[in-house]
């Protein structure tokens, strides 16, 4: 059975969106982000086109052999997928511990709700594990109009 999600089917204001842009709070997260995300995308940048120069100019320098039959440009370029796989690892951990806290809290205050816990796990995965709990009423899922197809 499909099931909605719990939304308040109520009236509501639209949050005030150059009010929020002026707050002090997405300020910062604004700031947080910029001061990761610009100078990291100027290094891998310039550091791509490095490679692309040394390739089109300097053949000799990446023809050079290291090991074998690796040479430079194959080390250089295997370095280059090493190196995208590292910065969004760095990024999904500084966006974990440093964005995200912030927007939920912003998020929050928007709502007009106290931010919710991080560590909850959904009442679902508890049920799916085994976990024996005494269903309250209003517990499980909601009824819609929506029905599965061929139910």
């Amino acid at each position: 059975m499909i099931t909605a999600p719990n939304a308040d089917p109520g009236q509501h204001d639209p949050p005030d969106y150059p009010q929020v842009q002026s707050s002090p709070e997405f300020a910062e997260l604004r700031r947080a982000h910029r001061s990761f995300a610009f100078p990291l995308t100027l290094a891998f940048v310039l550091w791509y086109l490095g490679y692309v120069l040394l390739s089109s100019y300097a053949g000799d320098f990446m023809a050079t052999r290291v090991a074998g039959h690796l040479n430079v440009a194959l080390v250089l370029g295997i370095a280059q997928f090493v190196t995208t796989f590292l910065i969004a690892w760095w990024y999904s951990r500084h966006a974990a511990a440093r964005l995200d806290p912030r927007a939920e809290a912003i998020k929050a205050r928007l709502e007009g709700a106290a931010p919710a816990p991080q560590a909850a796990a959904p009442r679902t995965a508890a049920r799916q594990a085994g976990a024996a709990q005494a269903d309250t009423p209003g517990d499980g899922p909601e009824q819609t109009d929506v029905q599965e197809a061929g139910a």
